[in-house]
């Protein structure tokens, strides 16, 4: 069994059903990307992964275990560690006393006595935000503060990294440093399902991709597979490379999903 798997969940908001059906996994030691259009339901899966949200039906798996009624605390404790679209850092803290919250928390009842600075540093280093340190966390950009998550999230030395677009807010060569430190992550026994718009960085990074559309699952698979997949091409730019030009409606209001390109991007080689 996959270290995580997501099996039939169906999540319903009054008439709409956000999630339907779905079904994917993700495995130890890869990163996997959820991607989809906007309002596919990826975030709500990642609360239901984590439980902030309750399925109407479904179940989920993690190593082995259904957690689909365990409590938020208890699935941490667990080895899930999220990060969240919207920023949570505590304003008033310094960066660093920001992570060493995290990590005093991670350490239970020891964690209250002596200090933690040095692990509190290391993870800084890790994820390259040291020269940040001594910085008011609402004062820093908004990429520096995605860094800061992921390190307060690192703080808990989880086996399965949930990520809700986590690039947002970099640059591109940010992005790329980013990439790199997530493979090393992954290279170092962290498993990854990420919940990403950027398209360049997932075909670069991810080893499985499942895509989203109105809350199903309509692909899974490697990166290129995924790029190829006519319902993926479809789903993003509203025709297919299968379709004659004269059906090519141009009905791309995900663009903003993708990137500046129409085609999604080609996995480096």
């Amino acid at each position: 069994m996959s270290l995580l798997e997501v099996e039939d969940v169906v999540v319903r908001f009054g008439g709409v059903t956000a999630v339907n059906e779905a079904r994917f996994s993700a495995e130890a030691g890869q990163i996997t990307g959820l991607i989809g259009p906007n309002g596919a339901g990826k975030t709500t899966c990642f609360n239901v992964i984590t439980g902030l949200q309750k399925p109407n039906q479904g179940r989920v798996w993690f190593d082995g275990r259904n957690v689909t009624n365990t409590p938020v605390h208890r699935r941490a404790h667990r080895g899930m560690g999220r990060t969240f679209q919207r920023l949570e850092a505590f304003g008033s803290l310094t960066v660093r006393d920001n992570v060493r919250v995290a990590r005093d928390i991670a350490g239970g009842f020891t964690g209250l006595f002596g200090s933690a600075k040095g692990d509190v540093d290391a993870l800084l280093e890790r994820v390259g935000i040291s020269a940040h340190a001594n910085e008011r966390a609402d004062s820093i950009p908004t990429g520096t503060a995605r860094l800061l998550e992921l390190a307060r999230c690192l703080a808990r030395n989880p086996r399965m990294l949930l990520l809700d677009e986590p690039s947002s807010g970099l640059d591109e060569s940010e992005t790329g440093e980013f990439g790199d430190l997530l493979q090393s992550l992954v290279a170092d026994g962290a498993a990854i399902l990420m919940v990403e718009h950027d398209m360049d960085l997932v075909m670069r990074v991810c080893d499985a991709i499942h895509v989203l559309d109105f809350g199903s699952v309509i692909a899974s698979g490697a990166p290129e597979e995924i790029r190829n997949d006519p319902r993926v091409q479809q789903a993003y730019l509203g025709y297919s490379a299968d379709d004659e030009p004269e059906d090519r409606q141009a009905t791309m209001t995900d663009l903003d999903v993708i990137g500046e390109t129409t085609t999604i991007p080609a996995v480096p080689r």
